[in-house]
């Protein structure tokens, strides 16, 4: 097979990726509502189901060995369905399944498969224009799609019909690849495009990164799409927060004279254990341990130190949203700072989160090491004090200072948390030489979701082990 071939067929191969995740999260969604059953577990090759939300790394539409199995799995689908479509019409089934494999395989598949009409004709001209990207059905790369092209208008007219046609979740996805497949930004500095995308949080992270050169006129539609995705995470996380939060810090205030609802068993046996009565097999405790009860005073403070390179756009703004809702809560001091090579100390500014997120600048280079050393200038009460850094650890600036301010805030009895990542698409690619330096100090990297960051703060508020948490939270990945 010659180059120029194996290009067509990596080109066509990608479009075929990206059309399969966005058909098979098709039934029972959009606005309108959708066609047919679900597409089944043997006829997608293992798609995502209507339940997943499809996740923007598996439509990049990069060939590769995978798909090389998939391209097999998809020629021997096809050829069964070609075969069977006399019976096709007496089969609603078999009907449904060659209409998917029309909608995935696209303008090639029409002389066997039949010419997509009606509904699902404008389906595949909306699939068509983001993911046959040369035009011709072949998969060429082209600079541009045919479909969409550089106007704002037509943008603005595909972006209602994918809402129309597709749930949010694969709106999304398709929002996002068709920024990056077909260089889309530019249009974003459009109030008309802003007002009709579907807010999420990767848009807020590329509109984010266009901060510092949106129009006047497009900044209220921006902050407009940056707070429903605000307010979308606050109703989210908010609650759970400072529930776990508040429940951390109550165990943690631990009383001598509890009432017998507050007593902490646990701690009072092993503090009683010398007082075992062999004859009477018990302990009979001589001091008890309790929890303690709410108070009005700041029992910890919290620094959260956020790299905002290019790469952590969700991570910057889901801390964002964090930050806020932990600085709502007056029994924590909570501070937030960002940094690429500078540092930005945005804590004056976390009652409002869209303010926080419209401070960052996403792109730039890292120093870790400036962003700790301002931090620990924050920390008066180290025991007390919870220090999370968030970042994918590509140190631009002095590795070894980094590691030893890290080292001395662990010795006065900072707990420090590292995350590589605070979103709900896992690992990012990090530095693996500073994540084991770091665990060889006792503080274990990892990636966290949104929804385990509570838990992770109840934990670090108890001082619980740390490194536990993070091995019981990547086998609970790992089981689905």
């Amino acid at each position: 097979m010659s180059s120029r071939e194996e290009d067509r067929l990596a080109g066509r191969m990608s479009m075929v990726k990206g059309r399969l995740l966005m058909i098979a999260a098709e039934p029972g969604a959009g606005r309108a509502g959708a066609q047919g059953g679900a597409m089944a577990d043997e006829d997608v090759g293992g798609g995502a189901s209507r339940e997943q939300e499809p996740q923007a790394t598996a439509l990049r539409g990069e060939a590769s060995g995978a798909e090389s199995a998939q391209a097999a799995a998809l020629r021997d689908g096809v050829s069964r369905d070609g075969a069977s479509r006399g019976e096709a019409s007496r089969d609603g089934a078999s009907r449904e399944r060659l209409r998917r494999w029309r909608l995935v395989l696209g303008g090639p598949a029409e002389e066997s498969l039949g010419k997509a009409e009606g509904r699902d004709g404008q389906m595949d001209a909306a699939l068509a224009a983001l993911y046959d990207a040369g035009g011709d059905g072949t998969g060429t790369p082209a600079k541009r799609s045919a479909g969409l092209g550089g106007s704002a208008p037509k943008v603005a007219r595909w972006l209602g019909d994918i809402r129309e046609y597709f749930p949010s979740t694969v709106v999304q996805v398709m929002q996002a690849d068709a920024i990056e497949r077909l260089d889309l930004t530019r249009l974003l500095l459009e109030p008309e495009m802003l007002a009709a995308v579907e807010p999420d949080v990767h848009l807020v992270g590329t509109l984010l990164s266009l901060n510092r050169v949106m129009p006047e006129a497009t900044k209220d539609a921006a902050r407009q799409v940056v707070r429903t995705v605000v307010e979308q995470l606050e109703r989210r996380i908010a609650q759970q927060t400072r529930a776990a939060v508040s429940g951390a810090l109550n165990r943690a205030a631990r009383i001598n004279r509890p009432r017998q609802a507050d007593i902490d068993w646990d701690r009072t046996i092993r503090a009683n254990l010398k007082h075992y009565q062999a004859e009477h097999r018990t302990v009979i405790p001589e001091r008890l341990i309790g929890y303690g009860r709410r108070t009005t005073a700041v029992q910890r403070d919290v620094i959260l130190c956020v790299d905002q390179s290019g790469s952590m756009a969700a991570s910057v703004v889901f801390s964002g949203v964090f930050a806020a809702v932990l600085a709502s809560m007056r029994s924590l001091r909570t501070s937030l700072v960002v940094f690429d090579t500078a540092v930005v100390d945005l804590t004056e500014q976390l009652s409002d989160p869209v303010e926080v997120l419209f401070g960052t600048q996403l792109g730039g280079g890292t120093d870790i090491n400036r962003a700790i050393g301002y931090s620990q200038q924050l920390i008066t009460r180290p025991r007390d004090s919870i220090f999370v850094l968030i970042s994918d650890l590509y140190e631009g600036g002095v590795r070894a200072d980094m590691l030893r301010r890290v080292a001395e805030m662990t010795a006065a009895g900072v707990q420090v948390v590292v995350l590589l990542a605070l979103s709900d698409e896992g690992a990012p690619a990090y530095d693996h030489e500073n994540a084991a330096a770091l665990a060889a100090l006792g503080v274990p990297a990892f990636a966290c979701t949104p929804d385990a960051f509570p838990e992770l703060m109840a934990a670090a508020i108890e001082r619980r082990d740390l490194t536990a948490f993070a091995a019981r939270f990547a086998d609970q990945k790992a089981s689905g």
